[in-house]
């Protein structure tokens, strides 16, 4: 099983590992900090070396039925290699990170003002996307009103928390089933919560900033319809 660091650190930028396995452009860690991808954020790219041997990062995937974290390299590591450095590619990550914390807090906004459930989002590490189900009227008043209030959360100064609650008390928070925690593995035993506090709480898995005074604010850059009911929003940070 592949210790992960990213859930307790989305700060930590580097890491010394053992091989657990190595079969050509693919390599298991016993710990990793790169992120594997997942609720709609890729996954982290970086470098694997030991002295004059290095390779990139260029995906990482997760094998949920053995618990391991799979590294795909650019190119195949010689098989002799036991131990290995591995450093984030930490412009990609740290945008993810604050695109992942926006879309949190675009999504309290949305619920809190108008009582709009996401139905689905994408991050990069230079925009991001937010679908949701909107009840009332699309208009370039509403969107901007959106853009607004999100902004001004963000201005707030608001901690980001993460935690764990067992599952069974996860599934009895009705603001946890709102944001879909009967999503999360059944073998999922604690649900790591990610809370921004005063205004949202979500079972999540992915990385994020600390404070939202680290993410800046948004600029909506497009939005339509996409149904009765189904929006979209795309923001870029600034």
């Amino acid at each position: 099983m592949t210790e992960e660091l990213f859930p307790r650190d989305s700060y930590l930028r580097g890491f010394e590992a053992k091989v657990v396995h190595l079969s050509g452009r693919e390599v298991v860690l016993d710990r990793t900090a790169f992120y594997p991808g997942g609720g709609g954020q890729p996954p982290d790219k970086g470098k694997l070396a030991v002295g004059p041997i290095h390779a990139n990062v260029i995906d990482v995937k997760r094998d949920a039925e053995e618990g391991l974290i799979v590294h795909v390299l650019d190119k195949a590591m010689p098989k002799t290699v036991r131990e290995l450095s591995g450093s984030l590619d930490w412009e990609r990550r740290f945008g993810h990170m604050r695109y992942h914390t926006a879309l949190h807090v675009l999504s309290g906004v949305i619920w809190k003002n108008f009582e709009a459930k996401v139905t689905g989002g994408r991050m990069r590490n230079d925009r991001a996307r937010m679908d949701f189900s909107f009840p009332g009227e699309w208009t370039n008043d509403v969107v901007s009103e959106i853009e607004k209030l999100t902004n001004k959360a963000l201005s707030e100064e608001r901690s980001v928390k993460v935690y764990e609650l067992p599952r069974g008390e996860a599934m009895a928070n009705p603001a946890l089933i709102r944001t879909a925690v009967n999503l999360v593995p059944e073998w999922v035993e604690m649900v790591r919560i990610v809370e921004v506090e005063g205004l949202d709480t979500q079972a999540d898995g992915g990385t994020h900033v600390a404070h939202t005074r680290e993410v800046g604010e948004i600029e909506v850059t497009s939005h339509k319809s996409k149904g009765k009911q189904n929006k979209r929003l795309e923001f870029v940070l600034r």
